[in-house]
């Protein structure tokens, strides 16, 4: 999977239509913070984005496993190696890897089976910054957790800058989910409660709807603090 920034052109791109379904998806990342966060997309690198920033980046048709999040407090050097508050990508700007949680995930795979677009906001590995996941038109409504999941969550699983997944904490069977039972716990119900459309536990979430279709080549908005 490829990702490169778009480039404005005052020449419209024009695609022969011999190939309809093989058209890249535009993802336009913003940045609604008062504050600098640095947006990740694996695989593809990472951009520093300050307050009312937007970074669009360019996906390949036939894309699987895309991710997009937000790091925040990213120290580095001349080098661009550092460390994160959250979500760090060993220490990288240009993120190569998915690394290192907590962090609210934007999650896709584009172009797959009778051409639909699969896409889900993932509250697994935890949290760090309200989300909101659309499509720009043409197709189901967006994935929205604009919750203030850092300010109600448990001391307990509490992290600078965000909240850990109860796996990173406690390391028993029934939060790393190593039995394969996959049953929502008392984390994950309170997870849910704030952010319904997320994925709160690993393969859960049978009840409600958490992955959402649209058309292959739709393009999408992920805004960071909606």
């Amino acid at each position: 999977m490829e990702f490169s920034e778009s480039v404005t052109s005052k020449y419209p791109l024009v695609f022969p239509l011999i190939l309809p379904l093989s058209y890249a998806a535009h993802f336009d990342i913003v940045n609604q913070y008062s504050y600098t966060v640095w947006a990740t997309t694996v695989p593809g690198g990472g951009r520093q984005l300050n307050n009312d920033e937007t970074w669009t980046i360019k996906v390949n048709a036939n894309t699987t496993d895309g991710y997009v999040w937000a790091r925040t407090g990213y120290n580095c050097d001349s080098s661009s190696h550092g460390s994160c508050e959250t979500s760090g990508c060993n220490g990288l700007l240009q993120c190569q890897c998915y690394d290192q949680p907590p962090n609210t995930l934007a999650e896709f795979t584009l172009n797959q089976f009778q051409n639909l677009d699969f896409i889900d906001n993932s509250l697994v590995d935890g949290f760090n910054v309200p989300m909101d996941f659309s499509p720009t038109g043409g197709c189901e409504r967006g994935i929205w957790c604009s919750a203030d999941i850092n300010g109600q969550w448990s001391a307990v699983l509490k992290d600078p800058g965000g909240c850990n997944n109860p796996c990173t904490v406690i390391k028993i069977d029934e939060y790393c989910s190593n039995s394969g039972s996959y049953q929502p716990t008392n984390y994950s119900i309170f997870y849910k409660g704030l952010c319904l459309d997320a994925y709160s536990y690993p393969k859960g979430d049978q009840n409600t709807k958490v992955v959402f279709n649209c058309s292959g080549g739709t393009n999408y908005k992920i805004v960071f603090c909606p």
